[in-house]
């Protein structure tokens, strides 16, 4: 995938075929509002510029709620963008996807699921995060699960998915806070889909992905909530030098 190939979402799943729920119009504030079709952002803080990809040791997959495939504040697909190897599915709760099911056979692969361990009904499969530089020595590629949705939407994909019961359950212990701009979390805590793959990657040794797709994450952020302002960036954040600095090197 080279840097200017556009995030493509279709109107059904590529997997299993099934219909997406149908974009919604947009009646609300921001209706009128030209979007990039590459990035999805109002064209005035357009994110292509700064798309960037970069290989890391371990794999992220998403399993996404129907409905934020169509949201433009969905930091799920930052993912995508910055590590080509990312696989998306889209979650229903009657029809499991097929391709995820085979992946999740397959030996190659330690899929852990990201989520807390709040509930002592599955805590005997929480594990920490040196599990994961265990399936490195056992020369196994580490997979990160991630329920991209909302809080309530990945708990009811956690609840109501019996093929991911026996997964190992990683929950992300850090400190940071979310800098997320564009929806208010319950907690400062709770970070965005994008934020967790960050801090997973940087925790379990791929340090480079880590830090190229937090700059991507951060000038998304920056770049939606200037554009929401009706403002165009003119000074260049740090985090788009940093990414700037890569394409020219």
């Amino acid at each position: 995938m080279s840097d200017d190939t556009p995030s493509d979402f279709s109107d059904r799943d590529p997997a299993t075929g099934h219909p997406r729920p149908p974009r919604r119009e947009f009646k609300a504030r921001g209706s009128f509002v030209e979007r990039c079709p590459g990035c999805n952002l109002p064209r005035l803080n357009c994110l292509c510029p700064y798309r960037r990809t970069v290989e890391s040791m371990a794999r992220v997959w998403l399993l996404t709620h129907p409905l934020e495939h169509h949201k433009p504040t969905n930091t799920g697909r930052l993912i995508r963008d910055v590590l080509p190897t990312t696989e998306v599915f889209t979650w229903y709760r009657t029809t499991p996807d097929e391709r995820l099911l085979a992946l999740l056979a397959d030996s190659r692969y330690a899929p852990f699921i990201i989520f807390p361990d709040d509930q002592p009904d599955y805590a005997d499969r929480v594990v920490g995060i040196d599990a994961v530089a265990e399936a490195k020595r056992q020369e196994r590629i580490p997979v990160f699960i991630l329920l991209d949705g909302t809080w309530r939407q990945a708990r009811r994909i956690f609840r109501k998915s019996p093929y991911l019961d026996g997964l190992p359950v990683l929950p992300l212990a850090t400190e940071r806070l979310t800098r997320y701009q564009l929806r208010k979390p319950a907690s400062a805590a709770h970070l965005c889909t994008a934020e967790v793959a960050a801090e997973l990657l940087r925790q379990s040794g791929d340090a480079e992905a880590a830090q190229v797709l937090d700059d991507y994450f951060d000038v998304f952020n920056v770049s939606y909530a200037a554009s929401r302002r009706y403002e165009k960036i003119v000074e260049q954040t740090p985090a788009m030098q940093r990414l700037q600095e890569r394409r020219l090197s």
